[in-house]
């Protein structure tokens, strides 16, 4: 080669180098080593390849082969006698310029087609590392100028340093993204008790930030049940369903999610090979659909809580690059821990809620009694929580004619609301058997309260109403005062002594009277009814003396439950109960 063209040559590299050094992702590296250095280089073609984990190399980019090149050398073992394996454990560049000697080398190579040519293979050197090489084959068999082969070692040292550069700028773009996914799946997970929801979402925030393939199995009797499953690609979803439905996984494998189930044990799959796929297909259609799937990596990990397998959680890398690795593993395994809890307090919250539901409908009564001298009336209605209140109510009919109602309400909500109101409700019953009078049912309350003692206040207003003697007797522990609504057409409320409720500290009870005649009509009710955020109680307790005269309508309950709705705080997170009674004659 002449002067001239040789320093044009290396003038056109120079540049190509420059361009390496502005280069930020892996393409478009590629992009320069393959096209233009090639060009500069007066190559016919190029190659760029890096090595992949500690055995594998992949072919990343080239220029002057057939689609078969590319698809047979996409990844393929170290160990296989290529120019670049060659280089890569070798450490040392490679220039044939001899096709016969190319042949001797590497008969598995040859192309007759392809013609003389020389051969130029180099390391790409990070630190004590190799990372890959870069090829370049030029036509027929000309001499390699010393100052060229120096040129290309430049250029692929350039080339590793951006390559290097490149990697550790998506480490830590990755790892930054992985801790903002666990970030957010953590965030998520702790917002809800409905996990089911919370795991779709989780799945959700998995693809494309960890995966590219997200699935989350929950053990049902003893079987797997899909319950959220979420892909870059939908139509792949689909896909993959069928997939599964006409090639059912076997709960005896060896491997996939029905063995972590079984283990309780983690599985890596760091590349998922032709090979593996071939030995898995059951027949050419499943192969085929396999590998539409273009699955390369793959982790899957137990649902644990309290020693139990809850489910199993999968993640699967396709069309990306993203291939698994012990880190990856590690945040995958600290995720389903937190996922794992999630689920299980979720579980035990329902099934104490769901005790709890049932203990207060067992107290609550299912309709009032059918008195023939009364007309009765029921409200209840629990706040949006999920959680259990604590009002209840009864109207109990006694011997001699007269009618006992109390009303009460639970200070707190759950498990141990419900379960204090089940014990004041049975309680109450139980002393009025022996004494219905309100001042000695109060006092022996207050000595259950102090016998067995609670953290739990309950306000309790009991009030006896007989009919023989057109009256009321009202025993109140810190409850709100039921209002009358007259005959007359006027309403009052009944007096309250300013007692504490029960469970506080308490002297002697009292009890009040008031005349109740026929048509007159009384109305006991909680706190939610009346309650606004940002209100004086007097006016809200106004607001309902304004709306008593509904209650003279003719159908009771009809009208207790538009006095509700128009009295009551639709914003308001807390409990209605209202009992109303009428004496009809």
């Amino acid at each position: 080669m002449d002067g001239e063209r040789l320093a044009d040559r290396l003038t056109r590299l120079a540049r190509v180098t420059a361009e390496l050094v502005m280069a930020d992702t892996v393409e478009a590296i590629t992009k320069i080593v393959i096209s233009h250095a090639a060009d500069a280089a007066g190559a016919n073609m190029a190659t760029l390849t890096l090595r992949e984990g500690e055995d594998h190399l992949r072919l990343v980019g080239i220029k002057g082969g057939t689609e078969d090149d590319a698809r047979k050398w996409q990844t393929y073992p170290l160990d296989v006698r290529t120019p670049a394996s060659d280089v890569v454990r070798s450490g040392e560049r490679l220039v044939i310029d001899d096709a016969a000697a190319f042949a001797e080398r590497y008969p598995n190579l040859t192309h007759p087609d392809r013609g003389e040519r020389s051969v130029v293979c180099l390391p790409l050197h990070v630190s004590t590392r190799v990372i890959g090489a870069v090829g370049l084959a030029f036509p027929g068999s000309p001499t390699i100028e010393s100052a060229e082969i120096e040129f290309f070692e430049i250029l692929a040292d350039t080339c590793a340093q951006a390559l290097d550069r490149v990697n550790a700028l998506e480490q830590a773009g990755r790892q930054t993204a992985k801790l903002e996914f666990l970030s957010e799946a953590s965030a998520e997970l702790a917002s809800s008790l409905d996990y089911e929801t919370t795991l779709v979402n989780v799945a959700k925030l998995a693809v494309p930030a960890f995966a590219d393939w997200c699935a989350i199995d929950l053990v049902e009797d003893g079987r797997l049940n899909r319950l959220a499953v979420e892909h870059v690609d939908p139509a792949k979803v689909q896909l993959a369903r069928a997939l599964e439905e006409r090639y059912p996984a076997d709960p005896e494998a060896p491997s996939g999610a029905w063995n972590v189930m079984r283990t309780g044990q983690s599985q890596l799959v760091r590349e998922i090979t032709d090979a593996m796929l071939v030995a898995g297909a059951r027949d050419a259609e499943h192969l085929r659909v396999a590998r539409d799937l273009q699955l390369r990596s793959a982790l899957m990990v137990p649902l644990v809580a309290r020693g139990r397998v809850l489910g199993v959680v999968s993640w699967v890398s396709t069309e990306s690059d993203r291939l698994y690795e012990a880190g990856d593993l590690a945040l995958a395994e600290d995720l389903a821990k937190r996922a794992a809890v999630a689920i299980d307090n979720a579980e035990l919250y329902s099934q104490t809620s769901a005790a709890a539901v049932r203990l207060q409908h067992a107290v609550l009564p299912e309709k009032l009694p059918t008195l023939p001298r009364w007309e009765l009336a029921k409200f209840y209605s629990p706040a949006g929580r999920t959680e259990v209140g604590g009002d209840f109510y009864d109207a109990v009919p006694l011997a001699n004619g007269q009618l006992v109602l109390f009303v009460g309400d639970v200070m707190g909500r759950g498990v141990d609301a419900a379960a204090a109101m089940a014990r004041t409700s049975a309680a109450v019953r139980a002393y009025m058997v022996e004494d219905a009078t309100p001042r000695v049912v109060m006092t022996k309350l207050d000595r259950m309260f102090e016998e067995y003692r609670t953290d739990q206040l309950v306000t309790l207003v009991y009030l006896v109403l007989d009919p023989t003697h057109d009256g009321i007797v009202m025993a109140n522990a810190g409850h709100p005062s039921p209002f009358i609504r007259r005959a007359v057409g006027r309403s009052e409320e009944l007096p309250f002594g300013g007692e504490p409720p029960l469970g506080a500290p308490a002297g002697r009870r009292q009890q009040e009277t008031a005349e109740f005649h026929v048509g007159d009509t009384l109305l006991a009710f909680t706190d939610g009814l009346v309650e606004r955020r940002d209100e004086d109680v007097d006016e809200s307790r106004g607001r309902l003396r304004e709306h008593l005269r509904l209650l003279a309508g003719p159908a009771l309950s009809a009208a207790l439950d538009e006095l509700v709705g128009l009295v009551r705080d639709p914003s308001c997170d807390d409990d209605v109960a209202a009992l109303a009674v009428r004496r009809t004659g």
